[in-house]
């Protein structure tokens, strides 16, 4: 144990050469409240680390699972599905501590700040889309913990492409200021525009490529974004399955609303929805437009298919 700790240290306290894959210690589980306390005492910069301790027991504890992405892939309708289950703890809001530096610098201990109190036998969950395609992200989360559990959830990319910039031209929208069309994005000097930043957050292959060189495969459960909206409770399970929870979410806890158009969560006879930004219906494109966009596709999907053993029904 003493081994461990030091090592988790100095992961921390010092600057790593990181092989490609670095070794994982599959004997390293989840629940380490101890390791994580001893972690944040040592690699606190005034060494005046405060245990943020509720009276009723819970505390505050660095994540055991991250929701890396993608974006618009069904991040949040995934850690809302997941908050069905009694042993999960998740942080309401998106945390960015990885990606944006300024909050990176602030240390752990403004990260487990973030963290909703939780009990010693729950897992906390936070979730930010923009880890995904984000360079630095891995090897700051392998630092942190090289036993992270990650959940990764996708869609068809030309479809995730699509939403994508629908939530920017609402937010646009909202603000009362004007944006451009799809096409002014995906169409330049009469060819697909492959440097638009929403088709290359689509292209997983190589994004997977960069979180595979510190995390091996069975540290990253795919959830298939699609088949989460048609049918929600089957990928769900498979989450519980991936994290070691004991099956307590049912089919019960999911209802078609057939008003917002998708499944909504029922809890303990309390109803509720995702937020109504969720669900919008994606801008009309011209049909030769979205078949280039999804033939652009076919290759890094395939590619993708093969780095992850497995394939998904995208076009």
């Amino acid at each position: 144990m003493a081994a461990f700790l030091l090592g988790a240290v100095l992961l921390i306290v010092q600057p790593q050469i990181v092989p490609s894959r670095p070794a994982i210690n599959s004997n390293a589980e989840i629940s380490s409240q101890s390791v994580q306390r001893e972690l944040l005492k040592k690699t606190s910069q005034k060494n005046d680390f405060k245990e943020n301790i509720h009276s009723n027991g819970s505390c505050q504890q660095l994540p055991q699972t991250i929701i890396i992405g993608v974006r618009k892939g069904g991040t949040r309708a995934l850690i809302e599905m997941l908050s069905l289950h009694p042993d999960i703890a998740a942080a309401e809001s998106e945390v960015h501590f990885f990606d944006w530096e300024d909050h990176y610098r602030n240390g752990l201990q403004w990260y487990i700040n973030q963290m909703p109190f939780s009990y010693p036998h729950q897992i906390t969950v936070e979730k930010t889309p923009a880890y995904f395609t984000s360079p630095k992200v891995p090897e700051r989360v392998y630092n942190m913990n090289q036993s992270m559990r990650l959940l990764l959830i996708l869609r068809d990319p030309s479809e995730r492409v699509l939403s994508d910039y629908t939530q920017v031209f609402y937010n646009h929208m909202q603000k009362h200021k004007p944006y451009p069309s799809i096409e002014q994005f995906l169409i330049k000097n009469g060819e697909l525009n492959v440097d638009y930043k929403a088709i290359n957050r689509s292209l997983y292959y190589i994004h997977m490529q960069n979180w595979l060189k510190y995390f091996p495969l069975d540290h990253i459960h795919i959830v298939d974004g699609d088949k989460l909206i048609k049918d929600p409770f089957p990928e769900i399970e498979k989450v519980e399955r991936f994290l070691k929870l004991s099956p307590q979410i049912n089919a019960s806890n999911f209802y078609f609303n057939k008003t917002k158009g998708f499944y909504c969560l029922r809890d303990s006879g309390r109803e509720r929805c995702l937020h109504e930004s969720k669900g919008r219906a994606h801008p009309q494109v011209d049909t030769r437009l979205l078949e280039k966009l999804q033939e652009y596709f076919h290759e890094p999907n395939k590619k993708f298919f093969e780095l992850v053993g497995r394939t998904f029904d995208w076009h």
